[in-house]
């Protein structure tokens, strides 16, 4: 076995464990993106992981801008997941700024930042999942920027699907990603939910909102599909209908994501893989809907700017400059006892 073969072998390991939804997903798109998006998709999930699973979350962050810089300069790290995404940088010569936006929204999750309304939970969701989708339409050879829009409005819609079904999870590791004002409005403490999460009538509503807005911008994404390489297609509607299958499943338990997790079975996903397989044929003589034309969501725009043939795909943004200097001035802080075990400064 090459070198190659042995290192998407074990991106494949990776994901069949750590994402059973993207991996199904995976299996019906073209050998020509499905192996390039399995290392994509192992090196980002891994390093959600490393920064997510770790105590000490900044430093785990700098770590990993670290790796990244080894794999923009062409000297991955001696790791399956560095050397397969390393080779898909310099193959599909990626924007330096699309995994930048990843890593800064692991930044804010490093520092222990809170979203204040719905359009700052779509800034920090453009950043951990529809710079993803932006990079995936990238291995697709797909740069025209409306198919890209409609790719980060899918991005958005699996993030605050994710969100709705792991309030309660979430909330057990100290974290909250509903919008603030919602909490306001309901009268509610963030530190005294926090302590204690219970699945209230208004807590419910929220995940019910949520939900509501991800099947929005699910129906939006699909008029992106059409401008998708028509071998691409399943894959893409697969990734859509399986996880607004987890939305569903939410519904079904009564927007309760406290007392209970919601899950998909292996059959429902290869239900949702038949269903794709439907969608992308009809896609071949419908006519493009205007939708695709629809713009970009403003929190969006600069990921659908970042993935243009013009861009530098070594340049980095302000912003993410900014935001490894906070996750670095954070763990100074952490070192000098100045942040307690939960992350906040005492």
């Amino acid at each position: 076995m090459s070198s190659y073969a042995a290192d998407m072998e074990a991106c494949r390991e990776a994901i069949r464990h750590g994402s059973l939804s993207f991996h199904m997903a995976s299996r019906v798109l073209p050998a020509s993106v499905r192996d390039p998006s399995l290392a994509l998709y192992a090196f980002c999930r891994l390093a959600d992981d490393a920064v997510d699973l770790q105590q000490e979350k900044a430093a785990a962050v700098l770590r990993l801008q670290d790796r990244l810089e080894r794999i923009y300069a062409g000297r991955p790290d001696d790791a399956a997941p560095d050397r397969a995404f390393a080779r898909v940088v310099e193959e599909f010569e990626m924007p330096r700024a699309l995994p930048d936006a990843l890593l800064e929204g692991l930044a804010w999750d490093a520092v222990g930042r809170t979203y204040q309304n719905l359009s700052e939970l779509f800034d920090y969701s453009a950043r951990v999942a529809s710079a993803v989708g932006v990079m995936m339409c990238v291995l697709m050879r797909v740069r025209d920027p409306h198919a890209l829009a409609r790719a980060c409005d899918l991005g958005i819609a699996m993030q605050l699907t994710n969100i709705a079904r792991d309030i309660g999870e979430d909330s057990l590791e100290g974290r909250i990603y509903l919008p603030l004002d919602w909490l306001d409005e309901a009268g509610l403490d963030k530190e005294a939910f926090l302590s204690d999460p219970k699945p209230t009538k208004a807590v419910r509503q929220m995940a019910r909102r949520l939900v509501m807005e991800a099947n929005r911008l699910y129906m939006r994404s699909e008029a992106g599909v059409s401008a998708l390489p028509l071998s691409s297609r399943t894959g893409i509607y697969a990734a859509r209908y399986i996880y607004a299958g987890i939305g569903s499943q939410v519904q079904r338990a009564g927007y309760d994501s406290i007392s209970t997790r919601a899950h998909t079975s292996k059959g429902q996903k290869l239900g949702w893989l038949a269903v794709s397989a439907m969608k992308a044929a009809t896609t071949v003589v419908m006519p493009k809907s205007a939708v695709l034309f629809a713009r970009s969501l403003p929190e969006t725009q600069f990921l659908v700017h970042a993935a243009g043939r013009n861009t530098d795909r070594r340049t980095r943004s302000d912003t993410i400059i900014e935001a490894l200097s906070q996750v670095a001035q954070h763990e100074r802080n952490r070192q000098n006892g100045l942040i307690d075990t939960t992350g906040r400064l005492t």
